[in-house]
């Protein structure tokens, strides 16, 4: 049988185009709503720069064919660019045509922007019958001022309550995502969005107990977790992120919220850590709820009685190096820093999150007295951990330069005289760093002397109980 030969498109009748276009576009359908209640998990990973990656997962009935989809009850401080949705089974059968977010909120004053140019209702009690009374009127405008046209009258400051017949469907009561979806599916699916917000972030806690002889010491680590993102997140699974993950910002903003607290004696740890890229995962091995405008803490580590080290240092100040100085005539203070190490043989060797270290020691009656706090950045496994505790009370210094000259066009001797006095009762040794400038060489030293950090010159003084130790020499410097 031979073929009727085919029309081309341009010469076939406009009806016929047109029902076979809508013939090809799928049926719509209302659109649709999900809240948390759909919710099936979800898992939270917070990093340490005021940022979190959210993955909620809700199981949906979509009707097949193209509608919209609200997926209500996400943080407040969504990052709207980050959003992406996807079926976790069959995932060619659920299309993305368009997605929106949603934050035109919900408040007294743009609901009153709304009905600007229409009718409300005015509600007043009556003084003499105390009955409440209705009028109609017409919102003029709603600036600093609700003003109303009632009948050809015009006023403001009106005494009694307003009244709305509805609520705009452009204002809605929570932030939204709004996706225009192509579905092929006449069956329950679980979708997974994930986006990431800001207003949460963590940090580590430490607490430091030093043992009686100074040598010893006992470490808790506590998650300090600060939600501000508008958002409550019920038993997430929870990760960690430590390390510097860089971010393009339009603005800087820092912020840190976290609280100060000091928890009670951890449990066993709950966290497991593991490596991820150039940073380290720390992930928690049971859920967890964390709320809105919640500071949580959670046990992040425990490590009994490992050795430390107790230091005093007396530093020196580089300007004294360039010009006669003489005596200075004031007391030197000596730090004090206590170190060790985060090693696996000492019970720690977990990568330590940068966090807050403060130190606790029991006095005389065995009550727990706080001894100072630092500051301490990421410490992989077997590097130093060095907290700077405070100034010493009973080892003081003095310094004076005893003589400085010029000794040719680029060379320079300066001679120094460094006393320590130790009105402890007991023996103590003080580090003195003294930053010397360029290529020096050391011409006399009434101690010994070695070139420690940033080639300095550093000597290890002991000093008696109740006694004095006097440190000079004389260095020539080229710069």
């Amino acid at each position: 049988m031979p073929m009727k030969p085919c029309l081309p498109l341009y010469l076939l009748p406009p009806l016929f185009l047109a029902s076979s276009v809508f013939a090809a576009q799928s049926p719509t359908f209302a659109p649709q709503t999900t809240t948390a209640a759909e919710q099936t998990g979800v898992s939270l990973t917070v990093y340490n720069s005021d940022l979190g990656l959210v993955k909620d997962r809700r199981q949906l009935k979509l009707p097949p064919g193209r509608g919209e989809l609200r997926f209500m009850d996400v943080a407040s401080q969504i990052i709207p660019a980050s959003v992406h949705i996807t079926p976790l089974a069959e995932q060619a059968s659920l299309r993305v045509l368009e997605q929106n977010y949603e934050y035109d909120l919900l408040n007294p004053k743009k609901l009153m922007d709304k009905y600007v140019g229409k009718e409300v209702k005015l509600y007043e009690k009556n003084p003499y019958s105390e009955r409440e009374e209705t009028v109609s009127a017409i919102l003029v405008a709603n600036n600093e001022t609700p003003i109303y046209r009632i009948g050809s009258d015009i006023t403001f400051n009106h005494p009694g309550r307003v009244t709305l017949p509805g609520v705009p469907e452009n204002l809605i009561p929570k932030p939204t995502l709004v996706w225009l979806l192509d579905n092929d599916l006449d069956k329950p699916q679980t979708v997974e969005a994930s986006y990431l917000t800001g207003g949460i972030t963590w940090r580590a806690d430490y607490v430091l107990t030093l043992g009686k002889g100074d040598d010893r010491a006992d470490l808790t680590g506590w998650v300090t977790i600060d939600n501000r993102s508008g958002a409550t997140y019920r038993e997430a699974n929870l990760k960690l992120v430590a390390g510097e993950v860089n971010r393009v910002r339009e603005e800087a903003v820092f912020r840190d919220k976290a609280a100060r607290m000091t928890a009670a004696a951890p449990a066993a740890p709950q966290f497991r850590e593991q490596e991820l890229f150039e940073y380290h995962l720390y992930t928690l091995e049971r859920p967890a709820t964390v709320k809105e405008n919640q500071t949580k803490q959670i046990s992040l580590l425990a490590a009994d009685s490992f050795p430390v080290k107790k230091e005093l240092v007396l530093r020196g100040q580089n300007f004294d190096y360039y010009n006669p100085q003489g005596d200075p005539g004031e007391k030197q203070k000596v730090s004090v820093f206590v170190e060790f190490g985060n090693r696996k043989d000492a019970g720690l060797g977990m990568p330590l999150p940068k966090g807050i270290v403060r130190v606790y020691k029991e006095d005389a009656d065995g009550s727990l007295q706080f001894i100072g706090e630092d500051g301490v950045d990421h410490t992989p496994k077997d590097e130093k951990v060095r907290i700077r505790l405070g100034e010493a009370f009973d080892v003081v210094g003095s310094r004076k330069q005893t003589d400085w000259k010029k000794v040719a066009s680029d060379s320079y001797e300066a001679a120094f005289e460094i006393t320590l006095r130790n009105h402890k009762q007991e023996d103590v040794a003080v580090r003195v760093i003294e930053p010397v400038p360029g290529d020096w060489k050391m011409l006399s030293s009434s101690h010994e002397y070695t070139k420690g950090e940033a080639f300095a010159a550093e000597f290890l003084l002991p000093v008696k109980k109740d006694g004095e130790t006097k440190l000079t020499y004389r260095v020539r410097m080229r710069y």
